[in-house]
């Protein structure tokens, strides 16, 4: 399928573009891309794909909900990124490839529901922070309950402040709620009204995550991707933790998103990206601005919330 050459508008004015990393995966993409159209509001698709074999817009079901994005008004740019250098360098290429405002990094295999990135797009700038998501459900665990892990849940009660989390410290346990379906039941427990939406605090979160494009290039983004293996995995959670530190995060409840569940194209899962000496130097040497005068406390899990993590 051709590509269409991106205009000025395109590149430097759309406010949010929706970058999505892919390889061998055109059933799933194309699902993920139908919930994209399903979305109202202006934004911008790219698509870096580094399938073997032909392009993945060149299969059918992929080529038509291109089609049926750009026909809506949705500029949708097309690029092949090989050989492979890892997923971490496929992010930076990405982000390298957007000067909108706010970037939505969304996994291949993610379907949308409706509304979904409107509220994102809500919720980032009323809470003012680095980044805000959606974490997917997996709904084949949805009748697996797991209370111990729901207990992570924790909402912020006003604008998300600066944080610095440190792998495997206490806020760590926070991701215990990113598991099986442990965000729905959450969720189905909160009884939101249509339009309600809540913040809840992340040690990070994955898959369909919407970030301050500036303050993710101003942290360094993904810029490591050259001191990691290409095997490394983890390269979100390194990114996100500069962020917390410089501008704090929410996730967002309710989630509209949700995992396909497909088997993962990352066979050979190696260190994580933050467990690299520079990269864990690089995230505790960002600066918490006006951490000394938030009043410290701890909440109900036993974690401080405020500035540096202790333990």
């Amino acid at each position: 399928m051709p590509d269409e050459p991106p205009t000025r508008h395109d590149i430097d004015e759309r406010d949010i573009d929706v970058l999505i990393p892919t390889c061998d995966r055109p059933a799933e993409l194309a699902v993920t891309l139908a919930g994209l159209a399903a979305q109202d509001g202006g934004f911008g698709v790219v698509v870096s794909d580094q399938s073997d074999g032909i392009p993945v817009w060149e299969h059918g079901a992929v080529a038509g909900m291109v089609r049926i994005l750009r026909h809506q008004g949705h500029p949708v740019r097309l690029y092949r990124n090989l050989p492979r250098r890892g997923v971490a360098e496929q992010r930076a290429y990405l982000l390298d490839r957007s000067r909108a405002r706010y970037v939505l990094f969304l996994d291949d295999d993610v379907w949308l529901e409706a509304g979904s990135v409107r509220r994102m797009r809500t919720a980032i700038e009323e809470l003012g922070c680095g980044f805000v998501g959606n974490f997917p459900h997996g709904l084949s665990f949805v009748d697996d309950h797991r209370p111990e892990q729901e207990k992570a849940y924790r909402e912020w009660t006003g604008r998300p402040y600066p944080e610095r989390i440190r792998p495997r410290g206490p806020h760590w346990q926070r991701a215990n709620l990113h598991a099986a379906a442990n965000l729905l039941h959450v969720q189905q427990r909160l009884h939101l009204e249509p339009g309600q939406w809540r913040a809840y605090k992340v040690a990070w979160l994955g898959a369909c995550v919407l970030y301050d494009r500036a303050v993710l290039v101003a942290t360094g983004g993904y810029d490591f991707w050259s001191r990691v293996p290409a095997d490394s995995v983890g390269e979100d959670v390194a990114a996100q933790l500069r962020v917390l530190a410089l501008a704090g995060a929410a996730g967002i409840i309710p989630s509209g998103a949700y995992h396909l569940e497909s088997p993962t194209t990352l066979p050979r899962r190696g260190m994580e990206c933050f467990d690299d000496p520079l990269v864990a130097e690089q995230i505790g040497a960002v600066a918490l601005p006006g951490s000394e005068q938030i009043a410290s406390g701890l909440d109900d899990l036993g974690d401080r919330d405020v500035g540096d993590e202790r333990g």
